[in-house]
């Protein structure tokens, strides 16, 4: 058996203004929602084009997340350019939620910054990874 990476669960506080934040900012899509209360209602998310392949999971009844500066555990979206690195940061610091300014690293990462989302989850916004677009295949 060879398992498959389908999906990764996050309990939030707010449904609501957890898909809103994945819509806005990572251009996620609603593609199931199931349940009524805490621990039941759940909403599947994913990006065009890869409903049958990966969702991200919001299941109701989180306690919110808190997770110091120095812990780099992230949720990684990889965009077409630096710029749009940039204009994400802009936003979330607009939004008060930038987590971590626009900033060059070396191979593998890139150029990235990241955003809290309502639970305090880190999401990260990278360009020049071997992952995501404009990668040469």
């Amino acid at each position: 058996m060879k398992p498959v990476f389908t999906h990764c669960a996050l309990h939030v506080r707010d449904l609501e203004k957890s898909v809103a934040f994945y819509r806005e900012f990572c251009g996620l899509k609603i593609v199931e929602e199931h349940g009524k209360g805490p621990n039941d209602h759940a909403v599947w998310m994913t990006e065009d084009g890869r409903e049958g392949q990966y969702v991200f999971v919001l299941l109701l009844g989180g306690l919110g997340h808190q997770q110091p500066d120095a812990n780099l555990s992230h949720f990684g979206f990889a965009v077409g350019t630096k710029s749009e690195v940039d204009e994400v940061a802009d936003r979330g610091q607009v939004a008060g939620i930038l987590a971590w300014t626009p900033e060059e690293f070396p191979f593998p990462v890139g150029y990235r910054c990241a955003l809290r989302d309502p639970d305090g989850y880190i999401v990260e916004f990278s360009y020049g990874q071997p992952l995501g677009p404009g990668v040469e295949t």
